[in-house]
């Protein structure tokens, strides 16, 4: 069966920075592009970064683009979301989703979330 298992959220102040980490088991990463999403409470979910199965291509969504740098090392089968410069607007539980390519809209496995509060 095909896991995801974000860590790496919680209360940090405007300005701050965290880094999300997705961490795959029962398969192997290195085929896979994998996605951020973020849905903050009464808004629809958000697609925020996605990286190619490579490492060699990344994409941002305009809100979170020179703030967020998605990385991957396949040896740890871990992708991660470095987020600094966080504003309360990026409040959300954020979420990583496998896929064969970025915007394939495909997707084979999905991760439970991570809360990230940005709040003085």
């Amino acid at each position: 069966q095909l896991q995801l298992v974000e860590s790496g959220g919680g209360l940090v102040q405007p300005g701050g920075s965290l880094r999300l980490s997705c961490a795959a088991s029962g398969f192997s990463l290195d085929y896979y592009a994998i996605g951020w999403f973020r849905q903050a409470p009464g808004k629809e979910r958000e697609w925020v970064s996605c990286i190619s199965s490579s490492g060699g291509s990344t994409n941002y969504a305009g809100s979170v683009k020179g703030r967020f740098t998605i990385s991957r090392d396949n040896a740890k089968n871990t992708v991660y979301l470095q987020m600094n410069s966080l504003k309360p607007e990026d409040t959300a539980v954020y979420y990583c989703a496998a896929e064969s390519s970025c915007g394939s809209m495909w997707y084979d496995a999905w991760g439970q979330g991570t809360q990230v509060t940005v709040s003085s």
